[in-house]
C-alpha cells in the first residue's frame, strides 16, 4: 500500500511541479518564521540540561515530573526527544517511555503565546488560555501516572547512572542532537506542506470546493502550522477560528506524528498510548477552550 501511495505522490508532483514547489516554499516560510525561532533555543537548552551531571530526582514520580517540565513546555517534538533520551540512558523503562511520550506532548509555549496568541489572534492571553487547557489535560494524565507509580511497585530495573557512551561535553552533545531534530522537523514540514498543497489542488478539481476551502480540509491533516495559518486566513475574527485552532493543535497532523514516531522508534518505544492521548485531546481540548474563551 505504501508503494502505491508513494507512486501516486510522485505522479502528482510530476504533473504539478509548480504547485509542489509552491507548497514546499510555503513550508519553508512556515518553518523559518513560525517554528525555528520558537523551537531551536528551547530545544538546545532542555537537551543541555538533561545532559548536565547532577542528582537524579528521588523516586519515579520525580523523574516523571522533571521529564514533563523539560519536555512538554518545549513543544513538538522536544517531549519525545527528552523521553527517548532517558529511555536510551536507562533512566526510564520502555513502558514508562510510551506513557510519557503520550503525556509530554504539547505545542511549544513560545509557539502558543507568540505565534498563535500574538500573530494569529492579536492577543497573548488567548495563547496563555490554550496553553492552560492543553497542559491542564496533560497534567491530569501525569498525575494519574504518578499515583500509579506510588501505589504499584515498578517491576523493571532502571539504572540511575548516566551512561558512558557519550564522551563529548553536554553542550556539544545537546547541539548535535538538537541539530538532528531540527533537520527532521524541517524535512517533514516542507514535505507535508508540498503534499498538502498538491492534495488541496486535487480536491478542488474533483469537488465543488474552492482552493481555500480545500486547503482548510487538507492542511490540518498533513501539517499543523499550515493548517493554523489557513484557518486564520479564512476565519479570522470568528468563533470558528478559535474552535478550529484548538482542534488543529490537538490533531497535530501527520508531520508531527511522523517526527514523534521516528524519535520513539529509535528508542524502541510503543506509540499506542500516544495515539490514545491524541484522540483524548481532540475530544476534550476544543470544547473546554471554547467554554473558557466565551466566558
Amino acid at each position: 500500500m505504501y508503494t502505491v501511495i508513494i507512486w501516486c505522490l510522485i505522479a502528482l508532483f510530476l504533473l504539478q511541479p509548480g504547485l509542489a514547489r509552491e507548497g514546499a516554499m510555503f513550508g519553508i516560510d512556515l518553518f523559518t518564521e513560525a517554528l525555528l525561532p520558537y523551537l531551536l533555543p528551547y530545544l538546545i537548552l532542555t537537551q543541555w540540561l538533561l545532559r548536565l551531571p547532577g542528582k537524579e530526582p528521588k523516586g519515579r514520580t520525580g523523574t516523571y515530573w522533571k521529564t514533563y517540565l523539560l519536555g512538554a513546555f518545549g513543544g513538538f517534538p522536544v517531549g519525545a526527544v527528552s523521553v527517548s533520551h532517558q529511555v536510551k540512558d536507562g533512566r526510564l523503562t520502555k513502558r514508562e517511555g510510551a506513557l510519557l511520550i503520550a503525556i509530554c506532548h504539547a505545542p511549544s509555549s513560545m509557539l502558543l503565546i507568540g505565534y498563535v496568541g500574538n500573530e494569529l489572534f492579536g492577543s497573548a492571553p488567548v495563547g496563555w488560555l490554550l496553553m492552560a487547557v492543553i497542559h491542564g489535560l496533560n497534567l491530569v494524565f501525569l498525575l494519574i501516572l504518578s499515583l500509579r507509580a506510588s501505589l504499584v511497585r515498578e517491576q523493571h530495573h532502571v539504572s540511575s547512572d548516566s551512561p558512558k557512551r557519550r564522551k563529548g561535553s553536554p553542550l556539544t552533545e545537546s547541539l548535535k542532537e538538537s541539530s538532528q531534530t531540527i533537520v527532521l522537523v524541517a524535512t517533514t514540514v516542507v514535505f507535508f506542506s508540498a503534499v498538502g498543497t498538491v492534495a488541496a489542488d486535487l480536491l478542488a478539481r474533483l469537488s465543488p470546493l474552492d482552493m481555500n476551502t480545500a486547503g482548510m480540509a487538507v492542511f490540518p491533516l498533513f501539517e499543523m502550522t499550515a493548517g493554523l495559518q489557513t484557518a486564520h486566513d479564512l476565519f479570522a475574527g470568528m468563533n470558528l477560528h478559535a474552535a478550529l485552532t484548538a482542534l488543529i493543535l490537538s490533531m497535530n497532523g501527520l508531520s508531527i506524528h511522523l517526527q514523534v514516531a521516528v524519535i520513539a522508534r529509535g528508542a524502541g518505544i510503543s506509540m499506542r498510548w500516544y495515539a490514545a492521548a491524541r484522540l483524548a485531546h481532540m475530544l476534550i481540548v476544543p470544547p473546554v477552550f471554547m467554554l473558557f474563551l466565551l466566558l
